[in-house]
């Protein structure tokens, strides 16, 4: 790659097939893979992550909403996507564009077996999300009778699978938790199995289910975080790369002489002569105004640069004074030195939470690196 000239977020498509061979290594060949690229692709690029996958052999797509499921569909991808949390509001979007709801309530099923066979549909895919403990989105246990009911008077739907999603799968602290919410999802789908007189795709591992409770992976598996190199684990971290680099340059270097000071509300005063240089980027774009004052850095020529002051709107001051640079130099934000985990932690924070924020202004690059 070139070095950068402004700031921009590349995205490494070697990066993303070598983390999924990795992680379908740990899946029987008869298991399909359900990739998860909601918010952008973890903030990268949705459409061209997709468009790598297809061509790994991923067998489904999940997204959070019908409008990450559209914009695919816009890009000519036909793969089946599972939107995570439909609306009725976007029941028509879903039907139009052949997404594939996952439907988590009495009152929702009820609305959309309605408004399926207001749409003349028949057998149209539906998913079930049962709650298992993370008590977020899905059926209950105790709802399974009155599903089988519903199910039972309609032929506008067909189950096309039974999911769940763990808490704390990466936690080795909760894995009786996990155990147990295992143990709920597979009675529940048995019980499910048995009244629908035929089997769907059964799913419940994420990443670090996938890593840790291999043993349960069913017909499907997803896998999110570590699509993008992350497994919530620092074993698995030394074997999966980043995905996403976040990148930008100096546009100027300061002197600061002891008493001076840098950025909004005087928030650093020198109190010895101090190189500063300042970066295009700031919390429009994604880096939190809580790495301000020495708490997050940036690296420049491999060497560690603190931010100094407030994050501002637009830009970051950082400390160069032991750092040998000039304007115009390329400036690491995160990518593998520092990484988006190392970067998140300084902060209590997680790579999610970083990937996500990063700005649709910021420029994406998609490119090949090989290792």
């Amino acid at each position: 790659m070139p070095k950068a000239t402004e700031t921009v977020l590349e995205i490494d498509l070697n990066a993303l097939a070598h983390n999924y061979r990795y992680i379908t290594s740990k899946v029987k060949k008869s298991t399909k893979i359900l990739a998860v690229i909601k918010a952008f692709g973890y903030g990268s690029d949705s459409v061209a992550v997709a468009k790598e996958l297809i061509t790994l052999g991923v067998d489904y797509f999940a997204v959070a909403y019908a409008s990450e499921g559209e914009a695919l569909r816009d890009a000519g991808i036909q793969t089946p996507i599972l939107v995570l949390h439909p609306l009725p509001e976007n029941f028509d979007v879903i039907i139009s564009r052949c997404l594939e709801p996952s439907i988590y309530s009495e009152k929702m099923l009820s609305e959309f077996i309605a408004f399926a066979d207001s749409k003349n549909q028949k057998n149209y895919p539906v998913h079930l999300k049962f709650n298992t403990g993370l008590n977020r989105l899905g059926f209950n246990a105790s709802q399974i009778d009155l599903i089988l009911e519903k199910l039972s008077v309609s032929e506008s739907i067909k189950v096309r699978s039974i999911l769940s999603h763990l808490a704390a799968s990466e936690a080795a602290t909760e894995k009786e938790f996990t155990i147990k919410q295992l143990q709920d999802f597979k009675a529940i789908s048995d019980k499910m199995i048995v009244g629908l007189g035929y089997t769907p795709l059964r799913h419940t591992l994420n990443t670090s289910g996938i890593i840790n409770y291999a043993d349960h992976q069913y017909e499907m598996v997803r896998t999110g975080i570590g699509l993008y190199g992350f497994g919530n684990n620092p074993k698995e971290n030394k074997i999966l790369r980043p995905v996403a680099t976040l990148k930008t340059v100096i546009s100027q270097i300061h002197a600061i002489h002891p008493g001076e000071s840098v950025g909004y509300n005087r928030a650093f005063k020198a109190t010895e002569m101090t190189k500063t240089a300042t970066l295009p980027i700031g919390h429009t774009d994604g880096l939190s105004r809580a790495y301000g004052n020495g708490v997050g850095w940036v690296t420049i020529n491999g060497k560690k640069a603190p931010i100094v002051g407030n994050v501002c709107m637009d830009m970051i001051m950082v400390d160069v004074t032991n750092i040998n640079c000039e304007e115009g130099d390329e400036v690491v934000v995160f990518g593998e030195n520092p990484t988006a985990e190392a970067l998140s932690k300084a902060i209590n924070s997680i790579p999610y939470e970083l990937l996500t924020a990063i700005s649709q202004r910021v420029k994406r690059i998609v490119y090949r690196k090989d290792i």
